[in-house]
């Protein structure tokens, strides 16, 4: 029988009495008026002809359905709407089987629940993420999953909005065959053992009975890693609504629950997050510029940052060329990159053979000449400009014409590094954060002379690394730190105007940051930022204002928890307010006269939003960022700022 078409996105095909129906809207097959259109009327078809014993309901390319369509966000919604779809399927007379062969998110995964059986490749991923962007499920998400997988795994999924695999999903129960190649087949053979008069209908299971500390324990996990947003404890409510209510009652909660975070400044800041995640990838001017080939990625230097870096390349398939100064520093550095694996595979992030894998595209030298086989070159040394150029120069005299050499540099100017070298074209900056194999973001750096397809091919390798790149220009600091550096200022003169920093730290942790900004300076290490100030004390304008507690917490010993202390004590590793520091801060405030004045928590909030807003004002007319959303996504990704707030500039109006 020849296909059929039921929209421009649906299509089906009978095969042995069964009809398969095939989404095809790409790229993710989302779940637009048209495809949901098109469900309806094969549905309709499918119930009608006789000839039709059973429907199976699977994807084109690589995925099942990737959720909703994000053209439609924040538009009047169109007919058929989605769980008048889901429940017609959940209904439908004929048995309706669920072929998963790729990502099957949000709706996607709520049309596979409304089937009868459901099929994955090892491969799917399943998952309910809507708490990403500030909402929940409203398809009935929230009613079927518990319903398969009982109200503790639910709650973790769709609370955490966490994607699992096809393997893990079998093992949940969310599918009931994983199929590697004979997906389709085994459907279509699947059909045939079903009987039509008891069709399992997930609406009308009982919910599986569980200990109420293993719910709460799920609950209580959930909300911790929520941060006072919404979303997450929302979803927990419905789900254990699942329990207790009859799967309409459940439904119509869900819906209007839906609605009312649909509309919420909470999912207007993750959605603005969302799109600007997009819009990061594209660079004006690289729209027709191909990246070059990468294969083999050298690292010089694998301490902590380096062995990181070494760690995303294995990760992202790349062979890897580790180098050190001596033989006895490569075999560390070697274990060290070792340790890091072992880690992934005890937390089950990585398996064995995944592992040995990564270990066999290895190799840490002390012999730098080996560099000549790679085809990028990321220097991860200490931060010195001597040091770095250098290098570069040495490198120079090694690498291929044709190989990139990158800069890790947090603060120096890679222009200088680049002119230093015979090929300043082929030098760009990729600012890793901290630890290198878990932070998502990297700062791109656009050095003054970088040949456009240097600048894609970095992007490129980016994203094959997993990371979220975003483009900066050369400043000091490039974006993060320079907007860090500014939020650093402004709180140690609000210490000296009569905030202390366990107000200031409590009123951002309030806000929705992990750590307050003193908190942070003391896990990252004072000394760090003191070595800083005394190197620009010379060319330091005597007219700007200085904070001077900093270098006397330094000059004391106090740098952070690796000495005990720092702007806090850390008896037992605990952090605790230590009358020293206060007793610092107000001689500090008695030298200079100032008056100290309190602050509520929103005073200290809106002053630090906007020191980072009016630098992020300048970066913008600098030229050095090329929109205010790459800014949000950076502080967000590498700063701890609040995704459910949306980024400072958001935040401020700066959209």
């Amino acid at each position: 029988m020849s296909a059929l078409r039921f929209s421009d996105t649906i299509s089906a095909a009978l095969a042995d009495g069964v009809l398969v129906v095939t989404i095809d809207n790409a790229p993710v097959n989302a779940l637009s008026a048209d495809v949901r259109g098109g469900l309806m009327a094969t549905l309709e078809h499918a119930e009608k002809d006789g000839a039709v014993a059973g429907v199976v309901l699977t994807g084109a390319g690589n995925s099942f359905i990737g959720g909703a369509d994000i053209k439609e966000f924040g538009k009047p919604p169109v007919e058929p709407f989605l769980p008048d779809v889901i429940s017609r399927i959940e209904a439908f007379p004929k048995p309706v089987v669920a072929a998963i062969n790729g990502v099957a998110l949000g709706g996607g995964l709520e049309v596979a629940l409304a089937c009868h059986r459901r099929l994955a490749t090892p491969g799917a991923k399943l998952g309910l993420p809507e708490v990403k962007l500030g909402i929940v499920p409203g398809a009935g998400g929230t009613q079927r999953l518990p319903r398969l997988i009982g109200i503790a795994a639910a709650i973790d999924m769709i609370a955490n909005g966490r994607v699992v695999p096809g393997a893990e999903a079998l093992k949940l129960g969310i599918v009931d065959r994983v199929s590697s190649d004979t997906l389709l087949a085994d459907a279509i053979a699947d059909i045939k053992t079903i009987n039509a008069s008891s069709l399992c209908r997930t609406g009308l299971l009982l919910v599986p009975s569980a200990t109420t500390e293993a719910i709460d324990r799920a609950a209580a996990d959930a909300l911790r890693k929520a941060r006072g947003q919404r979303a997450p404890a929302e979803a927990v409510r419905l789900v254990r609504l699942a329990a207790t209510a009859p799967l309409s009652e459940g439904l119509a909660e869900e819906r209007r629950t839906f609605i009312e975070l649909r509309d919420s400044d909470e999912a207007a800041a993750l959605r603005h997050v969302f799109f600007a995640e997009r819009a990061a990838g594209k660079v004006e001017g690289l729209e027709t510029v191909a990246p070059r080939r990468i294969e083999t990625i050298g690292i010089v230097g694998t301490g902590l940052m380096g062995s990181g870096i070494a760690v995303s390349a294995l990760n992202g398939g790349y062979r890897v060329i580790g180098v050190e100064q001596t033989i006895e520093a490569a075999d560390k550095g070697r274990e060290r990159i070792t340790g890091l694996l072992d880690k992934a595979v005890q937390s089950g992030r990585l398996d064995a053979a995944g592992r040995e894998d990564r270990l066999g595209r290895l190799t840490v030298t002390a012999d730098m000449p080996q560099l000549a086989q790679a085809d990028i070159v990321i220097e991860a040394v200490f931060d010195d400009l001597t040091v770095k150029t250098e290098l570069f120069q040495r490198l120079d005299t090694i690498v291929r014409a044709d190989a990139i050499l990158a800069t890790n540099t947090s603060y120096l100017d890679p222009d200088l590094i680049a002119a230093a070298t015979q090929r300043p074209a082929r030098v760009v900056g990729l600012h890793f954060f901290s630890p290198a194999h878990i932070m998502r973001l990297l700062e791109v750096v656009n050095c003054k002379e970088t040949a456009p397809d240097v600048l894609a091919t970095a992007l490129a390798l980016a994203k094959r690394l997993g990371k979220l790149p975003i483009v900066s220009g050369v400043t000091e600091g490039f974006i993060g730190n320079s907007i860090f550096s500014a939020y650093r200022r402004e709180a140690e003169y609000m210490v000296e105007d009569g905030a202390l920093p366990q107000e200031i730290d409590a009123a951002l942790e309030a806000y929705g940051f992990p750590m307050g900004p003193f908190a942070v300076f003391d896990m990252a290490g004072l000394e760090i930022a003191w070595a800083r100030r005394k190197r620009q004390a010379a060319t330091r304008n005597p007219s700007e204002r200085y904070v001077a507690i900093p270098d006397w917490l330094c000059e004391a010993g106090r740098f952070g928890q690796k000495t005990g202390r720092g702007w806090y004590a850390y008896p037992d590793g605990k952090r605790t307010v230590d009358p020293e520091v206060t007793a610092m801060i107000e001689a500090a405030r008695t030298e200079k006269g100032i008056v100290p004045k309190r602050f509520t928590a929103d005073e200290i909030v809106s002053r630090l939003l906007k020191a980072m807003v009016d630098e992020g004002d300048a970066l913008l007319s600098q030229g050095i960022a090329a929109r205010a959303s790459d800014i949000d996504l950076v502080m967000i990704n590498g700063y701890g700022f609040p995704a459910s707030k949306g980024g400072p500039m958001f935040a401020a109006g700066r959209r």
